[in-house]
């Protein structure tokens, strides 16, 4: 029997750390000779911490949320008297969350140990590589890659054998694999919980790419603030070079190919891959521009290709099932699987990995179980600063860089922030867009002067200052922003205003000229009231932070909107529904 504790960042985040050290304490307690062990995030982070226990036949039975009092129930019926403890056990509802996915990236995530290489050797880790250099030639690795249909995950969908082709066909023969692990859009987490819960698919693939293109480093750019995806990889690292799978001579074929690490500051521009370089480099994290693109002059002006970790983390699973599987997967421009972070309003929050093809709707609602609370879905933000705003009314969308690309939004790396009829859209927009402008590096005038314009009106019309012409005025400078800048940050920077725009002009109509937020969410625009559902209970003004309300027992209380500094403390401790707010 063996007890399985999920620890990535969600898990310890939601206190795995104290469930794994009294399941431990009670197990030694009772010499139940039973060991607990640790897996990464399976996706399912809204029902963390999450505990596994294996039979000795291999069943699993799956607990969640999971405190440290919980412990003692589960270690006596379970582990002791063998009976489920039905109570903490996950539900058929919950079960679907993973049933209904379709994983190749996040298949080993949650099952195996990350920092136990004996684990990823037991579900054929290493398998592709071994293949690869025992019978492959770097050409019928890249036809393989081509087969599959393969395109970046990061964000723009470029064909990943093209990339990997332009590399091996560049003169010289120093060259580079860089892996981008620098996750910088809000709401996003999918790379993090691949290389927590299963770096070696990343080690693996990053060596079968320097083998197609002919690099012998390998370096991954990861962000200093993921330190357990950086640890976990340092371990996975240092036991593939142990067994001989990273190093010189890797299987005996010849071939040398290591990884280090570079941990970067975080800095969302650097999702570019010029930027990305000069902060490989020791500079300041600035885009320059292109031609000779990174194949052709990268690192240190040496073939260098760019992928993100989910891209090199489908290519084992690729090389080892042949392309042809991957393909059949998904649809025919947009092939394989997506992993995707619900986050937002929505009851499952985490990560699902589903064809390309399926709808939003299935995704939202089939899989993310629908609008938290059951209130109505409004939009869902893709592509995080770079993407748009999807409306209810296109939620059958395909989600297939085609279709996610016509609603003005694009699939990015793979974020999906859900939003519900309380989310002013405005708002939205202000936020995306202080975003980029606080990550632009500041080299285009366009994008360093005209997203602090842009921000500018957008925070006038949130506090209800907006004027006539402002809409055209941000139409205008989104125009401009677009056209003038030099990277994909300031390219894509005005995509959340446009987007809102196209579909929620109504809201910033409201704003400007009726003062009035749709949502009733801008602080600015918003008033409460009591109405005369008051019973005089006097809840109201007894939390009330600044003593805005007055009223006597039993008698109507009233606010003065003078004073109220709309906290909204009023509206959440009135039992009566007498408190509006509009």
């Amino acid at each position: 029997m063996r007890v399985v504790v999920g620890q990535g960042s969600c898990g310890i985040a939601s206190g795995a750390k104290k469930t794994a050290a009294e399941f431990e304490k009670q197990i030694a307690d009772r010499n139940l000779g039973i060991n607990v062990e640790t897996t990464g995030c399976v996706g399912t982070c809204y029902l963390e911490p999450i505990v596994d226990i294996y039979d000795d036949e291999g069943k699993m039975t799956r607990y969640v949320k999971v405190q440290p009092a919980d412990v003692n129930e589960i270690v006596e019926s379970h582990l002791i008297n063998k009976k489920v403890a039905e109570d903490k056990s996950i539900s058929e509802e919950d079960q679907q969350f993973v049933a209904k996915q379709q994983r190749v990236v996040l298949r080993n995530c949650g099952i195996i140990n990350p920092e136990d290489i004996e684990d990823y050797i037991a579900v054929d880790g290493y398998k592709a590589i071994e293949k690869v250099l025992g019978s492959m030639k770097p050409e019928e690795v890249i036809e393989e890659i081509k087969i599959s249909g393969l395109r970046g995950r990061g964000g723009a969908g470029f064909p990943t054998w093209f990339k990997w082709n332009a590399a091996k066909q560049s003169p010289g023969k120093e060259k580079y694999l860089v892996c981008n692990a620098d996750e910088g859009d809000p709401g996003a987490f999918m790379d993090r919980s691949v290389l927590e819960g299963d770096p070696h698919s990343l080690i693996e693939g990053m060596i079968i790419g320097g083998y197609a293109m002919g690099a012998s480093q390998g370096v991954i750019y990861c962000r200093a603030e993921y330190p357990l995806a950086i640890k976990r990889l340092e371990i996975a690292m240092a036991q593939a070079r142990e067994k001989g799978f990273l190093g010189k001579n890797i299987f005996g074929s010849g071939f040398d190919f290591d990884i280090y690490i570079k941990a970067g500051a975080g800095a969302f521009v650097c999702g570019e891959e010029t930027a990305l370089i000069a902060s490989l480099e020791g500079e300041r994290g600035m885009p320059r521009l292109k031609p000779p693109f990174p194949a052709a002059k990268g690192f240190w002006q040496k073939p260098t290709d760019i992928n993100n970790v989910e891209t090199l983390a489908n290519v084992p699973w690729i090389i080892y099932n042949g392309g042809a599987a991957f393909g059949a997967m998904g649809t025919e421009q947009s092939k394989g699987t997506k992993v995707f972070a619900l986050a937002g309003k929505i009851k499952k929050g985490g990560l699902v990995e589903v064809p390309m093809g399926m709808t939003l709707k299935e995704v939202l609602y089939g899989i993310g179980g629908g609008i938290k609370n059951d209130r109505k879905f409004k939009a869902v933000q893709m592509g995080g600063p770079s993407g748009g705003c999807i409306p209810a009314e296109l939620i059958d969308t395909p989600v297939t860089y085609e279709d996610i690309n016509k609603t003005g939004a694009i699939v990015g790396s793979g974020g999906m922030i859900v939003m519900d009829e309380d989310t002013c859209m405005v708002d939205m927009a202000r936020y995306f867009l202080n975003f980029t402008r606080d990550e632009s590096c500041g080299k285009c005038n366009y994008c360093r002067i005209g997203t602090k314009r842009m921000l500018e009106i957008l925070e006038r019309i949130t506090k209800g200052e907006g004027r006539d012409g402002d809409i055209e005025k941000l139409e205008e400078l989104a125009v401009k922003i677009k056209d003038g800048s030099l990277c994909g940050l300031g390219q894509t920077a005005p995509n959340p205003v446009l987007t809102t725009l196209k579909y929620f002009r109504n809201e910033y109509e409201d704003h400007i000229y009726n003062h009035k937020c749709t949502a009733a969410s801008c602080k600015a625009l918003v008033t409460y009231t009591i109405t005369d559902k008051c019973t005089g209970c006097t809840a109201c003004s007894r939390k009330c932070p600044v003593g805005a309300i007055t009223g006597t027992v039993k008698n109507q209380h009233v606010i003065d909107k003078e004073k109220c500094i709309k906290c909204g403390k009023c509206l959440e401790t009135c039992r009566f529904g007498a408190i509006e707010k509009k």
